[in-house]
């Protein structure tokens, strides 16, 4: 395994936190190197999480209830604030709403299609800091076969955590598409019980998107209460080409049924 220093000006008794990351194939263009790294495996947090881990690494000794309902307010209203135009600073970073598109002349009204509204982050000196103080750890070449990186529920808008029945999910990873030679019914996107396999369901609603980087569907009615893993068959591999027999990608997380 090698290691990384991300700052050559940091000495050993700087570094606080270390990220093991693995290397996946370049495909980005005009960019020189063989290989990037990216995490992995690496749980997503909620603001539940963050309150536990908050008890546990610090010494902070307020009640975790309190703290948690004081922390879900601050949230709700700093995205409250944010649909008011408002940039939040939240001190390691900011978020700020921002209009895509184009507009033509002075008189043009507002296209939700053609200028949506979303949000941008932009890390702060402090955050910025702080990554100078990480150590990197690589720990060899990524499967090259794919990898789920991440599910994202809808419903309870947590990563790597909870899965619902029936509500929008957005997967992310690579060489992750759906793809077939029109004839393979094996191929798709499953949710697989993890403590008895057999149990499988298929989604079978459209894919609102369906790339080699992110997949966005519904998730099909569960059976529980039970843990599942994502599986995707495809026989996707790069391009427009397919490979003649399916490959299978399977979720090194588990997600609970909620």
């Amino acid at each position: 395994m090698a290691k990384v220093k991300a700052s050559s000006s940091v000495t050993a008794e700087d570094v606080l936190h270390e990220i093991r990351v693995k290397l996946y194939p370049n495909t980005l263009p005009n960019v020189e190197g063989k290989y990037v790294a990216r995490t992995y495996n690496r749980k997503g947090l909620n603001l539940e999480d963050l309150c536990t881990t908050l008890k546990r690494r610090t010494k902070y000794e307020g009640d975790y209830n309190e703290a948690l309902k004081v922390g879900k307010a601050i949230i709700d209203e700093a995205a409250y604030q944010l649909c008011d135009g408002h940039m939040v600073n939240l001190g390691y970073f900011s978020i700020y709403p921002n209009i895509g598109g184009t507009f033509d002349t002075q008189r043009d009204k507002y296209d939700r299609e053609k200028n949506p509204v979303s949000f941008r982050f932009r890390t702060l000196a402090k955050l910025r800091r702080l990554a100078s103080l990480i150590n990197v750890e690589i720990e060899g070449l990524a499967d090259a076969e794919g990898l789920i990186d991440t599910f994202i529920d809808g419903s309870s808008q947590t990563t790597n955590k909870y899965i619902s029945g029936g509500s929008i999910f957005t997967i992310t990873g690579e060489k992750i598409k759906v793809f077939d030679d029109g004839v393979n019914e094996d191929c798709g996107v499953f949710f697989v019980k993890a403590d008895d396999p057999s149990v499988r369901r298929k989604v079978t609603s459209y894919l609102a998107e369906n790339s080699p980087t992110k997949i966005i569907g519904v998730t099909p009615v569960l059976i529980g209460p039970a843990d599942y893993r994502v599986e995707i068959v495809t026989q996707f591999t790069s391009g427009s080409n397919f490979l003649k027999t399916p490959r299978t990608i399977v979720s090194k997380f588990e997600l609970k049924l909620t």
